[in-house]
């Protein structure tokens, strides 16, 4: 501000500000008692910062008048110690933004400085184009009296003891506003017990400590958001450009009703209409509830619910709102202990907590300090059970023995109760087995030596412990430090709520880009990038990685399209192809086939891989025979099922082939077509991985496809399909077990001869003796 120095007196939560200013008043608690301290005015008296205070703010003109910045520095201090008479444990702290061409008189500063010293206030000093050497920012053509100026707020900021003083540019302060910072606060202490041993039946052999209780860590947040509905201004003049598409927001209120939907309670499986379901439906207030749909619900008000939890398949209901507490005593008692090398790091669910003897009693002092530092020598930590307070629900967590130069303590974090854990099984990734037990070595699931040798070196290569900078000895630094490493969205949010405060208008001052500090860990560093581009080549090339297209999402029969999810097709599940879309008729339909399209249940030598559309047409039936109401659907056409597994251009699909192959073979003019895909899908399900599920299926669907070949002269079409069956298992990584099982059938199943050819008016090219030696290769 030019010539108006303002000192800003802030501590706590509370603010004040003071401006000095010859064409400002006179109005100072100094003034009023003693008299003197002219054109100081108190502002904005001490208050909680709000947006109310920066409208205040925003007022302020610049003056061109000088005004003492010394007498403001003066009333602020007695402003605050007439203030915080009852409060001494309060942080004072003063800060003075002047451009330092206003004239000072410098007259007794020391004194001043004597009672900043006494009362602990700290002193900022916020220049306006001061000289600043790490910018760094030199101003030409300075002025005399501001460089004197300079030098003595300099030399007042450095006669404040134990740090109390600090000088800077208004631009390095507005820097370190968007600059990411982690705020430390003091938590409080809460008194408690440690006890080790049972204290009531053995007293004498029991150990009782006191304690204090203090948070380490705690969980930053955002901060919560309101949500607003921004209106039009009606009745405006049509003349009045000032109201002319200006908008009014007003905050959206959240209201809750309960309501009972008939229209569920008729749709029950069961069909009992006694079971009431109650729906909550959170609407804001603006909102128009317009119920035209089809749903008779039925307004059910708060008191005549009954709260209910969840435990199974059931509701327990709960009519007062909690279930009874369990009796508790306020204390931490150690049930046990175990080696430290025995924690699992993934069980810690809370944050950690200080656990430190009393500091008013030197025998809990003692025992406690012995207690850590036997712990810490043996390695051991301790399962200990937590209540804050009488009555409060215990909680189990884990004490760890921590040795400080000048202080013992544990640090104890939350862990979860046995029955919250589940532990999952999960194949190995390294090893597979065989249906007979026997070790596959040699698979497309299993990696090569080539292949773990290149992701080693990728992996080596994109090391980030030695990517950071050097330090003085040359030696390169780990590139990231999680001390240094900051939240984006707590601080980017900070940033954004601080700058919509103090502008205008955001069109014309748009939001500035993030701090440095806060982006730079987004990209990897160019050094390991440029070091593992070798590297990723190599692995792309054994890996045979190639771009994957993107699905398009499939639409539902509704014209709701459900996004693609990444992990949709899962590599061990037996498909070729996505889904087609099907539809599914509400009552049965007559068909050639028996009295519903619904499969009937497969034998144990038919296919076992269960297809999508089968589960949920036995879904239907099973809730149409409960007798629920039918929806008023059409019944669907009569017409082929369709395979979710069929590839485009195929007529026999991946499910269900030997049915799709006989039902082909009955229409007579598609025999060709039929045995060429019926050839390509038995060589597909053979090399796919879990293939021996099917085995039995796929050797009668050879003797079937070798049957009809013979019969319908497509002998060359069937000797062609074993010899490539037989190359693909007898390929590095080709299922050699299941062509070990056709040599077992010997020559019931090899080549077609030209003697069994002669017999049904065939020929064929493969001798008696080529087709039984066929097998034994």
């Amino acid at each position: 501000m030019d010539a108006r120095p303002t000192s800003v007196v802030e501590f706590g939560l509370f603010i004040s500000f003071i401006i000095c200013d010859r064409q400002t008043g006179t109005d100072n608690i100094i003034n009023e008692k003693h008299g003197g301290y002219e054109h100081v005015s108190e502002y904005i008296p001490i208050c909680t910062p709000s947006a109310k205070t920066l409208a205040e703010l925003d007022k302020l003109k610049p003056s061109e008048t000088a005004g003492d910045a010394i007498d403001g520095l003066i009333v602020g201090i007695e402003t605050q110690d007439n203030y915080l008479q009852r409060k001494p444990t309060w942080t004072r702290k003063i800060v003075i933004v002047t451009d330092g061409a206003s004239p000072l008189e410098i007259e007794d500063w020391e004194a001043t400085v004597r009672r900043m010293s006494i009362l602990a206030v700290s002193l900022t000093i916020v220049g306006v184009d001061f000289d600043d050497d790490e910018l760094p920012y030199r101003e030409e053509d300075k002025p005399a009296i501001k460089r004197a100026n300079e030098s003595f707020y300099a030399q007042l900021v450095s006669a404040l003891p134990n740090s109390l003083g600090l000088m800077g540019t208004l631009e390095h302060a507005l820097l370190s506003l968007s600059s990411p910072s982690i705020k430390e606060t003091k938590s409080a202490l809460a008194s408690n017990t440690l006890r080790l041993g049972d204290v009531e039946a053995r007293k004498d052999e029991a150990l009782e400590i006191s304690v204090k209780v203090a948070k380490c860590t705690n969980l930053a947040r955002a901060g919560g958001w309101k949500r607003f509905f921004g209106t039009p201004i009606k009745g405006a003049d049509e003349d009045d450009k000032d109201d002319k598409g200006k908008v009014v927001f007003r905050e959206l209120k959240r209201r809750t009703e309960y309501v009972i939907d008939s229209a569920q309670i008729e749709g029950d499986g069961d069909g009992d209409g006694d079971s009431k379901r109650v729906a909550s439906a959170d609407l804001d207030e603006d909102e128009e509830q317009e119920r035209k749909d089809d749903r008779r619900v039925e307004k059910v008000e708060k008191e005549q619910l009954v709260l209910g939890y969840k435990y199974g398949s059931t509701y327990v209901p709960c009519p007062d709102g909690h279930f009874p507490k369990l009796q508790t005593q306020q204390g931490i008692d150690i049930c046990g202990f175990f080696p430290k090398k025995n924690f699992n790091r993934s069980y810690p669910l809370s944050e950690v907590y200080y656990v430190f003897a009393d500091p008013t009693s030197a025998p809990d002092q003692i025992a406690f300090s012995s207690v850590v530092q036997a712990m810490f020598e043996k390695g051991f930590l301790a399962i200990a059970r937590m209540v804050r307070t009488d009555g409060s629900e215990p909680k189990m967590g884990v004490l760890s023995p921590t040795v400080w130069p000048k202080v013992d303590l544990f640090l104890w974090v939350q862990l979860p109760f046995a029955d919250d854990i589940r532990h999952y099984t999960f194949p190995s990734l390294t090893t597979l087995t065989s249906r007979t037990g026997e070790r596959i070595t040699k698979h497309p699931y299993l990696p090569t030596e080539e292949q773990l040798e290149a992701m080693d070196q990728f992996i080596d290569d994109m090391d980030l412990s030695d990517a950071g900078e050097k330090d003085e000895k040359g030696d390169r630094q780990p590139w990231f430090d999680p001390r240094l490493s900051y939240n984006p969205a707590i601080h980017r949010t900070k940033q954004a709520l601080f700058h919509a405060a103090v502008v205008s208008d955001l069109l014309t001052y748009p939001l500035p880009p993030p701090h440095p500090e806060l982006t730079k860990y987004f990209e990897p560093p160019k050094r390991v990038l440029k070091r593992a581009k070798q590297s990723l080549e190599t692995c792309k090339e054994v890996f045979k990685v190639k771009e994957v297209p993107k699905k398009a999402p499939r639409a539902r029969k509704d014209g709701h399209v459900r996004a693609a999810d990444e992990d949709e097709d899962m590599i061990l599940l037996d498909r070729k192809s996505p889904a087609k879309k099907r539809s599914y008729a509400l009552k049965p339909t007559p068909s050639p086939a028996g009295p519903s399209q619904v499969p009937k249940k497969r034998n144990a030598s038919d296919s076992e891989t269960e297809s999508e559309s089968e589960d949920e047409g036995l879904l239907l039936s099973k809730a149409i025979r409960r007798g629920s109401p039918g929806l008023p659907t059409p019944t669907a056409s009569p017409g082929p099922e369709l395979d979710p597994q069929r590839a485009p251009g195929r007529i026999i699909g991946n499910t269900f082939p030997l049915k799709d192959f006989r039902t082909n073979l009955s229409r007579g003019d598609v025999v060709t077509k039929a045995v060429e895909d019926m050839g390509a899908v038995i060589r597909e399900i053979v090399g796919r991985p879990f293939a021996w599920r099917r085995k039995d299926e796929m050797i009668e669907c050879l003797r079937v496809l070798r049957d009809t070949c013979l019969r319908e002269d497509e002998i060359d079409a069937w000797n062609d399909i074993l010899k490539g069956l037989r190359n693909d298992c007898s390929a590095e990584t080709g299922n050699k077990a299941f062509w070990s099982e056709l040599k077992k059938l010997g020559r019931s199943i090899s080549l077609i001869s030209s003697s069994e050819a002669e017999e049904l008016g065939g020929i064929s090219q493969v001798s008696e003796s080529a087709a039984e030696a066929f097998m034994q290769r």
